[in-house]
């Protein structure tokens, strides 16, 4: 490989799930961001609105998980629980492959880096996708509120509980949590891409989101579902605290996946190839 050639420049050569060096997955990286960054704009939004409504089944089944274990087991095993419940909106869009915005603030970044695509091009691709997620995740919240304690598997107060952890921060607190989910949320799309088979690509989504959920950091879209609902059942809660973490979570989200995923990822397997 010449100075003035990237790894990606080989992506004709990588067969589909076969290659699993850095290099490769770069190239698996770039070529799925130049797929997404082309997509039609009428797609994209309508992706990204089927994710932000299937993020929600996380947060649904994490009130599920709180409103049927209270008092039956210690809150470390609660939390546990509550966790691996938080994953299951994750693999319900990852697997899917709906557009999910912390995924691509690693993945469309890449070939930007690699001269592949422009600026204008990333931007247009996080404004779609964006607000697909948000307004999706918007509707699933205030449909969640009001089926779920009707339909008797959530009790009311348990919207508050889920919030709570996410405005009661202050907002440099929040914001470094939102790097380190988007950090996290930027490792799941690169370990994914490397991944062999469903059953790995289900591992991982599972392992990294699950590790989200246990620490419950800010992730801007179903960190949306889970503040939205407290908003909406809690007058402790205006809506200028769901902007508030809307927009510090994004910010974090987007810094701990540029970051500290596309930008060094990108760096080493570039630097570090022959």
């Amino acid at each position: 490989m010449s100075d003035d050639e990237s790894p990606a420049e080989f992506e004709a050569d990588v067969p589909p799930d076969q290659g699993t060096s850095g290099t490769d997955i770069l190239a698996r990286q770039i070529r799925s961001g130049l797929n997404e960054l082309q997509r039609p704009a009428d797609g994209l939004l309508l992706s990204a609105l089927s994710a932000g409504l299937d993020i929600g089944f996380g947060p649904l089944f994490m009130g599920i998980v709180l409103t049927f274990t209270a008092g039956v087991y210690d809150p470390a095993t609660q939390r546990l629980l509550v966790a691996n419940a938080y994953a299951i909106g994750f693999v319900f869009v990852v697997l899917g492959r709906s557009e999910l915005f912390t995924e691509h603030t690693t993945l469309a970044v890449l070939p930007v880096l690699d001269g592949r695509s422009t600026f204008a091009s990333l931007a247009r691709l996080w404004g779609l996708v964006y607000v697909g997620n948000v307004v999706g995740a918007s509707i699933f919240a205030a449909a969640m509120v009001w089926l779920a304690p009707a339909y008797g598997i959530i009790n009311y107060g348990v919207f508050a509980e889920l919030a709570a952890p996410l405005l009661h921060h202050s907002a440099p607190v929040v914001f470094a949590g939102a790097v380190l989910a988007g950090w996290l949320m930027g490792l799941l799309s690169w370990l994914v891409a490397g991944a062999d088979g469903t059953i790995a690509r289900f591992a991982v989504v599972w392992l990294v989101t699950a590790a989200i959920g246990l620490a419950h950091l800010p992730h801007s879209i179903a960190g949306t579902v889970e503040v939205l609902a407290g908003v909406l059942t809690s007058d402790a809660y205006p809506l200028v605290a769901y902007l508030r973490f809307l927009v510090v979570a994004t910010t974090g989200n987007i810094v701990g996946g540029v970051v500290f995923v596309a930008l060094l990822k990108y760096g080493h397997v570039v630097r570090g190839s022959e």
